[in-house]
């Protein structure tokens, strides 16, 4: 009875410790989100959010802070994040930058 306890345990532990490397395996790959951004004009542009940074017309910006729903970004964040050159909101997909409102979907 104690060796067929024995095996069940050495399983359960052989199981936990395979579970507990996939999750760390899984929590080093890079998450990123990409997007497909319309101008009012039609012009269509990439972006790309990873981690805390938005890639957009061949630029990085640094997330600056979430207010509700609005997220801000910029290439350097100011004390207020509201001053922020980029204003995105992810739910519905628009996002202001340089006084243009732009339409995204996500890919």
């Amino acid at each position: 009875m104690l060796v067929g306890m024995r095996s069940t345990c050495a399983r359960y532990g052989f199981i936990a410790l395979a579970c507990s490397s996939i999750l760390i395996v899984g929590c080093e790959r890079d998450s990123y989100t990409s997007w497909s951004c319309k101008s009012p004009e039609g012009v269509k542009t990439a972006m790309v959010l990873k981690k805390a940074q938005m890639l957009l017309l061949e630029k990085n910006f640094s997330y600056c802070g979430s207010l509700g729903e609005k997220s801000y970004f910029d290439e350097s964040c100011p004390a207020d994040i509201q001053n922020s050159s980029i204003l995105f909101v992810p739910v519905s997909g628009a996002l202001q930058m340089n006084h243009q409102e732009y339409r995204c979907d996500v890919l």
